[in-house]
C-alpha cells in the first residue's frame, strides 16, 4: 500500500451556498447581496437582515480586505491538515462592507508578520479535485 491521498471534508452546497462554491471553482469570490438595499449577506441567508427583502442574489466581490482576527493552529482537526500544521485560521473583513467577514486561512505569510489590520487579498487553493478554497495572502497595495 502506497501513500494514500487524503482530502478535506467536502462541503454539501445548498441553494444558499452553491454560488460561493461554484465561484471559488472559477477563482472568483462570490457573496450573496440584497438586491433591494445592496447589503452583503455572509454567511448566506435567504432574507436580508438589514431591510428584510427576499430579493438576494450572488455577486462577485473584490477579494480585498483586512485581517480582523486570527489564530495559529498547531493541532490538525482532520487527517488532511496533518502535514499542514501550523496554519492560520482567520477572519477577514472584506472592503465592500465593514461587517462583511469570512472565515478563511491566511497563506504565504510568516507568523511574525501577521497582525490585525494586515491588508490581504483572496487567492485560491485546489484542496481536492472537486474543491477549491478561497484563502487570503498579504496584499502590499499602497495605502492612501
Amino acid at each position: 500500500m502506497g501513500d494514500q491521498i487524503v482530502y478535506p471534508p467536502l462541503p454539501k452546497p445548498t441553494e444558499l451556498t452553491r454560488h460561493f462554491w461554484e465561484g471559488a471553482a472559477e477563482h472568483r469570490l462570490v457573496i450573496l447581496r440584497c438586491q433591494a438595499c445592496g447589503f452583503y449577506l455572509h454567511p448566506p441567508r435567504p432574507i436580508c437582515r438589514r431591510c428584510r427583502s427576499w430579493e438576494v442574489g450572488p455577486e462577485e466581490v473584490s477579494g480585498r480586505g483586512e485581517l480582523y482576527t486570527y489564530t495559529v493552529t498547531e493541532t490538525p482537526f482532520h487527517p488532511y491538515w496533518a502535514d499542514k500544521v501550523p496554519y492560520v485560521v482567520a477572519v477577514v473583513t472584506l472592503e465592500e462592507q465593514p461587517d462583511l467577514r469570512v472565515i478563511t486561512n491566511v497563506v504565504d505569510c510568516p507568523e511574525e508578520k501577521l497582525r490585525v489590520g494586515l491588508p490581504v487579498e483572496v487567492t485560491f487553493v485546489e484542496a481536492a479535485p472537486e474543491l477549491t478554497l478561497p484563502v487570503f495572502r498579504p496584499s502590499f497595495r499602497p495605502t492612501a
